[in-house]
């Protein structure tokens, strides 16, 4: 028991004591730590200095201004591209073909044979004219107790494609179909009027025969001028003229009988 006493008490032998822990060890011993103060003596009027790592200093109140944005928005490139777009687009019964300028210039260089026609715009593929002036010339003449609507479309169809053939084998540039259906079906205008006037007076007379052959030499002259100026086929109207006049004498003896 003797030697475990010995062995204790000079198993560690050092002049470090509890006293020391008022000092600053670890090489810092000239410095003075201001939280070894009693409660009583510690200055709560001086900051407060962070010397320790696992500390965080504290915030400082933000002096600034609170951000604002002033960019506003601006859209994209593809986006501003689709409404520049659509801006440009034309308008929907344009898109369709349907021009009532171009309607009405083609309508009164037909009701006007002396007219100077406009090629440019008479070479266009219009539709809309011809659909309701063959819809209205099947509506006369269902005033008039005929039902014939079948006919008019049937001979409509077989003259333009016979004047098709029979343009482009005459003229050098060529026309399309859409062209000649147009052409035809504006200058069935006047033949409209022949079928009114079969609505109030019977066209079998004299009187008639007379108001038919006038109508049909309009048509044809009309439609002989159009082509001309469209296809530029100088000296060629009476050429071009007789086939118009026998389809048109076809839509007269409907109209007459």
């Amino acid at each position: 028991m003797s030697g475990f006493d010995n062995f204790n008490t000079d198993f560690y032998q050092s002049s470090y004591s509890v006293d020391d822990q008022n000092q600053g060890g670890y090489g810092y011993s000239n410095t003075e730590n201001p939280y070894n103060k009693p409660y009583g003596q510690y200055d709560y009027s001086q900051p407060m200095a962070y010397a320790s790592p696992g500390m965080m200093p504290p915030q400082q109140p933000y002096t600034g201004q609170i951000f604002q944005p002033t960019q506003t928005y601006t859209p994209s490139q593809s986006q501003s591209m689709y409404s520049s777009s659509f801006d440009d687009e034309p308008p929907l019964l344009e898109e369709l073909g349907i021009n009532f300028d171009h309607i009405w210039q083609k309508t009164l260089t037909v009701l006007h044979p002396m007219k100077v026609a406009d090629g440019s715009i008479m070479n266009e593929t219009d539709l809309a004219g011809p659909m309701v002036f063959c819809l209205a010339f099947g509506a006369t003449l269902l005033l008039s107790g005929k039902i014939q609507f079948g006919y008019v479309y049937g001979i409509s169809a077989i003259g333009c494609l016979g004047m098709y053939c029979l343009l482009n084998l005459m003229s050098m540039t060529g026309v399309s179909f859409g062209c000649v259906a147009s052409v035809l079906g504006y200058c069935l205008l006047p033949m409209i009027l022949l079928s009114s006037f079969g609505v109030l007076f019977s066209l079998q007379g004299m009187m008639g025969v007379i108001l038919t052959a006038a109508i049909i030499g309009w048509c044809s002259f009309s439609a002989s001028k159009i082509f001309i100026s469209a296809l530029a086929m100088d000296g060629q109207q009476l050429l071009v003229a007789y086939p118009c006049a026998l389809l048109y004498g076809v839509f007269a003896l409907i109209s007459v009988f």
